[in-house]
């Protein structure tokens, strides 16, 4: 088994890389891709693992995706989530996230089970979804389930097919309140027994603790909202180290600069604003943090080669 250290470096290096995205998932499995998908709007499917025309039982790559994921699986398999290994001996629950990368390795030929994945977008201005331990850093992702739990939430599973089936005005809605209510019964059962944990440097404790202050930051969903922390020293004070001590175990677990990651994740959300929100450039600029217009274009152009303008309008 990969080492925590060597698992967290991987995990740092594909925040700032591609991640899988619906279309890709789709593709992978040999799904048609739903009406929309390609414009960004919110998401949400459920299928049966069993009927994922035979991928059901092919390993699923260690990578981040860009969508969340709950699924429900019978049958003996292991999983890999950033820096912890799960053994499944019968049934189990998964939740995954765009942050933590993880893969599925399945034991028996034969798996059955449910699989919902759904955008962020599909869950805007609708509850605190990445507040919950489920999706958080550190959490605990996967839960052991006995029959009767096994009953309860393959309840929940059908409801939300029967629900997409439906021409009900309001489906979205109950589909999200069946997600939440996934969420609430799983919180009530005990994380699972089955985890194997390497022991953490204290490189890594740091590193894993200021990626997830760099993300607690963002989404942005109002425009008089701010990023606060743009720059390692400013973290290293949330932190109480000191900054030296922050570089140095962030580049020792990523390869990567405190400053780099910070203005990686600047770029993207400014990408998100840009294509997702009526905002103008200004208000953008504002609520990253920049100081002007000015200087929010000049750091746009260095990383995309277009501006802002040019961006949009893609």
């Amino acid at each position: 088994m990969a080492s925590t250290f060597n698992y967290l470096r991987y995990y740092f290096n594909l925040m700032v890389t591609k991640l899988q995205t619906l279309e890709e998932f789709y593709a992978e499995r040999s799904l048609p891709k739903p009406a929309g998908l390609d414009r960004g709007i919110g998401h949400l499917n459920v299928f049966r693992i069993e009927e994922q025309n035979a991928s059901n039982s092919l390993p699923v790559a260690f990578n981040r995706k860009d969508y969340f994921k709950v699924c429900l699986t019978k049958g003996r398999s292991r999983i890999h989530y950033a820096d912890r290994s799960f053994e499944i001996k019968e049934y189990a629950l998964l939740f995954a996230n765009p942050l933590i990368p993880y893969n599925w390795e399945p034991l028996d030929p034969e798996q059955k089970g449910f699989s919902c994945i759904f955008s962020e977008g599909f869950f805007t201005n609708y509850g605190r979804l990445k507040e919950y331990p489920v999706f958080k850093p550190g959490g605990f992702p996967v839960y052991d389930l006995d029959s009767t739990e096994v009953s309860a939430i393959s309840s929940i599973f059908r409801q939300m097919i029967e629900e997409l089936d439906s021409d009900f005005e309001f489906k979205d809605d109950v589909l999200r309140n069946l997600v939440f209510q996934l969420i609430h019964s799983t919180l009530k059962m005990r994380p699972s027994e089955s985890i194997i944990q390497e022991k953490q440097n204290a490189s890594s404790r740091i590193a894993s603790l200021f990626i997830e202050l760099l993300e607690k930051q963002f989404p942005i969903e109002e425009n008089d909202d701010q990023v606060r922390l743009r720059s390692a020293s400013d973290f290293a004070d949330q932190l109480a180290v000191h900054v030296n001590h922050l570089n140095r175990s962030v580049k020792e677990v990523m390869q990567r600069t405190t400053s780099e990651l910070i203005m990686q994740r600047l770029f993207q959300e400014a990408k998100i604003l840009l294509k997702h929100s009526a905002w103008n450039i200004s208000q953008i600029a504002y609520t990253l943090g920049f100081e002007s217009p000015t200087h929010f274009n000049t750091f746009f152009k260095k990383h995309a080669k277009l501006t802002p303008s040019q961006f949009r309008g893609i």
